[in-house]
């Protein structure tokens, strides 16, 4: 809730004068926060090797507080100011001296996976971007505003599984991407709440259909075809990047192919209730992801039987 985000504000924020916590009490904060948030958050750390999940944790709680400074403060320039205090405090962390309880988390894992601050600091544009930019005339901007929205995080969990290099980052892209663009057309309805459209202008006027419609949110024949049109394109992202759970090590290949044949089963959604995300927001029911896991079990049971070369 925002209110809790704000008591978090006014207790860790730019203004607020606390104690600097230990390294082990502000991995406990880490993982408090993220246990509080979003049951997919726990459905996804299922199945990571217990190592790895304190410092998951921790990406989490940094990627969350970037998040709720761009959504939860009144956005414009008070969100603006408030995630360029929060690029000053990773930068604390590489010169050495982290003082917000997320960051003295985030710089054993830093150290330990050799993580450079780019994909940190390219999702805080993310968040700088959504203050200026609330439409986009054509897909290519949209792909680029995923560059720095949701790849840095994939690129963050290469860096984790220690299998980070040009060839497995274009192809985590590719997922990550994927998985915006289905997040995007799921959420057709509540990005319009607060005034954000990430539907193609280029695309809505190739459909015929219009701003008045959207502004109405009118469920048309030329809605569906759109909203085909953009499942189909996101569906090819996935396809493209699933060669990866083959490459990353053994024992984080279930979990990465868990992210990405989830955002598959949202573009499912999407198909079965005929396109009109106006009238339903397609998500998977808890039954649903049980067996989504099991499939992922399942295939990841028979990779360790038949290991390929």
């Amino acid at each position: 809730m925002p209110s809790d985000f704000l008591a978090e504000l006014a207790r860790f924020g730019p203004h607020a004068n606390y104690p600097v916590l230990s390294p082990r009490r502000a991995k406990a904060y880490c993982s408090d926060l993220a246990k509080s948030h979003y049951e997919n958050f726990s459905v996804a750390t299922v199945l990571l090797p217990r190592r790895l999940v304190p410092h998951f944790y921790t990406l989490y709680a940094y990627c969350r507080w970037a998040d709720d400074l761009g959504d939860e403060t009144g956005g414009g320039q008070r969100a603006l100011d408030l995630l360029a205090w929060w690029r000053g405090e990773l930068m604390r962390v590489y010169n050495g001296s982290p003082r917000h309880p997320v960051m003295i988390a985030l710089a054993p894992t830093i150290e330990r996976f050799r993580i450079p601050p780019t994909p940190f600091l390219d999702l805080i544009l993310a968040f700088e971007q959504d203050q200026r930019i609330k439409r986009y005339d054509t897909f290519d901007q949209v792909v680029e505003y995923c560059c720095f929205s949701a790849n840095p995080v994939g690129r963050l969990v290469l860096y984790l599984c220690e299998c980070f290099n040009e060839e497995n980052a274009k192809l985590s892209d590719a997922i990550c991407t994927g998985l915006q663009l289905a997040n995007f057309w799921q959420d057709v309805a509540r990005d319009l709440d607060i005034g954000r459209v990430y539907l193609p202008g280029e695309d809505r006027q190739r459909f015929a259909y219009s701003d008045a419609d959207l502004e109405a949110r009118r469920f048309t024949p030329a809605f569906e075809s759109l909203m085909r049109f953009e499942v189909d394109r996101a569906r090819h992202l996935f396809v493209d990047g699933l060669p990866l759970v083959e490459r990353v090590p053994e024992d984080v290949r279930a979990d990465i192919e868990l992210f990405a044949q989830g955002g598959l089963s949202i573009l499912r959604k999407i198909e079965e209730i005929g396109y009109n995300v106006w009238q339903t927001r397609p998500v998977l029911k808890k039954w649903e992801k049980v067996a989504l896991l099991g499939r992922v079990l399942g295939r990841n049971w028979l990779r360790q039987l038949n290991p390929v070369g």
